[in-house]
């Protein structure tokens, strides 16, 4: 399906792991840090088949798929904490950030993350982007996860703009389906990154 631009967007909203941020490798290393401790398998095409959904639900689906018994909740802590042992080598995605620069100042952004919001702004520290966005929304503050709509429109509903009014940008199939069922224009990074996004991804575009 072909991207849906908004000629003029009154707001910004971002997804954040593989679209902002540069991550998805370094959470593929906590991953593999975890399957090995706990003994299940996880390959980096489930990582960005399941971009954007809660590692908790990750980890409830390994639990139905291999016939364990994992604790979701603590074990997505102890990823959590392998993930942020990795925090220093996060760097932003250049063809993302052009566009938030571009844009501070001129238009409200927001970003909505499957993630928790104690990484979220871990990493937004470390990257400096504190100042950009006026709204970050998470895992935390929905029920519903991607491909659910109800991230995105949290994000419009604090931003104070209606979804036809906002602008998304996504990496991953799920994002995307997120975006559409809120009613929003939306844009592919994964054609702003071009030969950039690992096979794994590219393969869902």
């Amino acid at each position: 399906m072909q991207p849906l631009y908004c000629n003029s967007p009154k707001a910004l909203i971002f997804d954040f792991d593989g679209t902002i941020a540069d991550t998805m490798p370094l959470h593929y290393r906590a991953w593999q840090v975890l399957a090995r401790h706990h003994g299940f398998a996880f390959t980096e095409e489930q990582l960005y088949a399941l971009g954007g959904v809660p590692s908790r639900d990750i980890l409830r689906q390994i639990n139905r798929e291999q016939g364990l018994n994992l604790d979701p909740l603590q074990v997505a802590r102890e990823k959590e904490e392998a993930y942020l042992a990795l925090i220093r080598e996060v760097r932003p995605i250049p063809e993302v950030m052009a566009v938030i620069r571009r844009s501070h100042g001129l238009l409200p952004m927001a970003v909505a993350s499957g993630g928790t919001r104690r990484v979220i702004h871990r990493v937004l520290s470390h990257l400096q982007l504190q100042d950009y966005f006026q709204v970050v929304v998470t895992s935390e503050d929905v029920v519903a996860q991607k491909p659910a709509p109800d991230i995105f429109l949290e994000a419009a509903r604090r931003l104070g703009f209606a979804p036809s009014q906002c602008l998304a940008y996504e990496d991953t199939d799920i994002g995307l389906a997120a975006i559409r069922a809120a009613g929003m224009a939306w844009v592919d990074v994964r054609d702003l990154r071009g030969d950039a996004v690992p096979a794994a991804a590219r393969s869902r575009g």
